[in-house]
């Protein structure tokens, strides 16, 4: 079989490491006096707890001083995430008893969430100490925005940026350009303002949006969910932000490889969901003849002339899924 990980929405056993005391202690110390709403950090762990601690460690230079940090372990195989815990004795860790994917796996975090505003952010990213402050600030001074990203540079050049806010979903590709792209970090993208969508590896929300919206969409599992989200928020009337004035690190696609079968999959079909989901009916149209007569012919050869073939079946199987899985909306 293809893959290992389970794409079930199960309900998972939630399996608390600890209790919320280290957590309920930094609450309780908010006074009338400190303006600072509570901020739920939310990250995923699969296999690296060794990554997700240099993250936690960054956190711990916060110079925000109201936030809880959940760790949801998505039943990593291969190691025991209780380190994490060890180490940061005030982290809620939860212990998944399945592999939920990315969406799945921040909703178990969104469960138990307390704060005023929801931060997801990638175990694979470092943050500077200033960073929480000007995001709670963007979503403080204008309640019509839903969800906010910073600016997001590459950990092995931080003078090169991979987000800088995202132009609109192509209705032909199916694809979106990530606006900054390995441009200098030189000033030209410090302009704080609306934009097409989210990225996931670091985004606030506030958790009223979340409570009338929704949680993300768990059918995605991994790629293009973020997207879809935003899209529901906007639907719901809401604006997408970008707020270049807070910015982290990001070691970009730790987890899945940036060039795996797994990604090629998920990239494939998500991409097909995402337009199913979200696109109208003659846009809809007008993507799906545009796999079908080019996208689709021009990775199978591609796989093939690279002789490939554990990605050109992995590209297969994305489209049979969307054959076999044509109504999508219980899911």
């Amino acid at each position: 079989m293809l893959l290992q990980v389970t794409e079930k929405n199960k309900e998972s056993k939630i399996n608390f490491a600890a209790s919320n005391v280290g957590c309920k202690e930094k609450r309780d110390t908010m006074t009338k006096d400190n303006a600072q709403p509570l901020v739920s950090i939310i990250t995923i762990n699969y296999n690296e707890a060794a990554v997700t601690l240099d993250m936690l460690a960054s956190l711990e230079q916060l110079t925000y001083s109201n936030y809880e940090v959940i760790v949801v372990d998505n039943a990593s195989p291969n190691e025991k995430p209780d380190i994490i815990k060890e180490r940061y004795p005030t982290v809620q860790l939860i212990k998944s008893a399945t592999n939920l994917g990315f969406a799945g796996g921040n909703n178990l975090g969104v469960k138990v969430a307390q704060g005023e505003f929801l931060l997801f952010v990638n175990n694979d990213t470092i943050v500077p100490a200033d960073f929480l402050e000007p995001l709670v600030k963007t979503l403080q001074e204008d309640t019509a925005i839903g969800m906010v990203s910073p600016k997001i540079k590459f950990h092995w050049n931080p003078t090169l940026i991979q987000y800088a806010g995202y132009s609109p979903m192509n209705h032909w590709t199916i694809r979106n350009n990530s606006i900054g792209y390995h441009q200098k970090d030189d000033g030209k993208y410090d302009t704080p303002g609306e934009t097409a969508s989210i990225h996931g590896a670091a985004m606030m929300v506030p958790k009223k949006v979340v409570d009338e919206v929704g949680m993300m969409a768990e059918l995605y599992f991994l790629y293009y969910e973020e997207h879809d989200w935003a899209e529901m928020i906007k639907r719901a009337g809401y604006k997408i932000y970008y707020q270049p004035k807070s910015y982290i690190l990001h070691k970009e696609s730790l987890a899945t490889g940036k060039f795996s079968p797994l990604k090629t999959y998920y990239i494939a079909r998500n991409r097909i969901v995402f337009a199913r989901r979200n696109f109208k009916k003659t846009q809809l149209i007008v993507s799906m003849i545009f796999q079908v007569a080019v996208s689709i012919p021009k990775n199978t050869l591609l796989f093939l002339f690279k002789r490939e073939f554990k990605h050109l079946k992995a590209l297969w199987s994305a489209m049979l899924w969307n054959l076999s899985n044509y109504e999508l909306k219980n899911m």
